[in-house]
């Protein structure tokens, strides 16, 4: 994300009344609702995540314990324990 300077792209107005507020510091303005992305919709990470706990759930129906299963995943087992539960449904 790069910065935009106020000057080139607010009237005077709206910078002086943002100056009441924060004189000479950087400030973030957020995007509206609707134009917000979903979480790990401009990623893989979603998809990889799914991927993941299906093998998690996988290795358990295959017998595997959920201690062993949190340490070869790196997760806790409350963590392995919810995945399972979640892709029993």
């Amino acid at each position: 994300m790069g910065y935009k300077r106020a000057e080139e792209i607010l009237p005077q107005e709206v910078i002086e009344m943002i100056q009441q507020y924060v004189d000479g510091q950087s400030i973030y303005i957020p995007r509206k609702d609707e134009h917000r992305a979903g979480w790990g919709s401009n990623t893989s990470t979603r998809e990889e995540l799914a991927e993941r706990n299906q093998r998690i759930y996988g290795d358990y129906r295959c017998g595997v314990a959920v201690s062993v299963l949190a340490k070869q995943y790196f997760l806790s087992e409350k963590s392995i324990q919810r995945i399972i539960r979640e892709m029993k449904k």
